[in-house]
């Protein structure tokens, strides 16, 4: 992957003077290189990693595990794209293993939640069976760490 995704992945707040320092481009270059991936659609947006827990203490977080029967001309994409129009859903993937899609949503409290599984979600066609997990806790995300103790940089290191 490119140096420059790698690092706007790492952070995004990173001028572009810093940007081609560290990439050994000009600062030109580098302007032109994200206008490039922003227009192609390489980078789709940007966003904060936000400790919801110090932030807002009102806000729900889950995972929600969709197990659907895929439609014989499109697949997923037909329920996905029904799925991700519902402002509440944050994220929405699908994977493989024992269940076909993964959604993050949040809410004010766990009704909330709850209320969009089965007045929503439950209700879409094709739609089998679902498993939400709360978020109790989180300890990193993105390769930052939530906890105020500062990281140990050693590494683990398997016996």
């Amino acid at each position: 992957m490119d140096t420059l995704i790698n690092l706007l992945k790492q952070n995004a707040r990173l001028s572009c003077k810093e940007l081609a320092a560290m990439t050994g481009a000009t600062e030109s270059e580098v302007e032109a290189k994200i206008k490039e991936y922003e227009h192609n659609g390489i980078i789709k947006g940007y966003s904060a990693i936000v400790n919801d827990d110090a932030a807002d203490k009102d806000s729900v977080t889950a995972f929600i595990e969709v197990k659907v029967t895929p439609k014989a001309d499109c697949g997923f994409d037909d329920i996905a794209k029904t799925i991700m129009m519902y402002d509440e859903v944050e994220s929405l993937t699908l994977m493989s293993g024992s269940f076909d899609l993964a959604i993050t949503i949040s809410g004010t409290n766990y009704k909330e939640i709850a209320l969009f599984v089965a007045q929503r979600l439950s209700t879409i066609d094709g739609v089998i069976s679902t498993a939400t997990h709360f978020i109790l806790k989180r300890y990193k995300e993105k390769g930052i760490f939530f906890d105020e103790e500062a990281a140990d940089e050693r590494g683990f290191v398997s016996p």
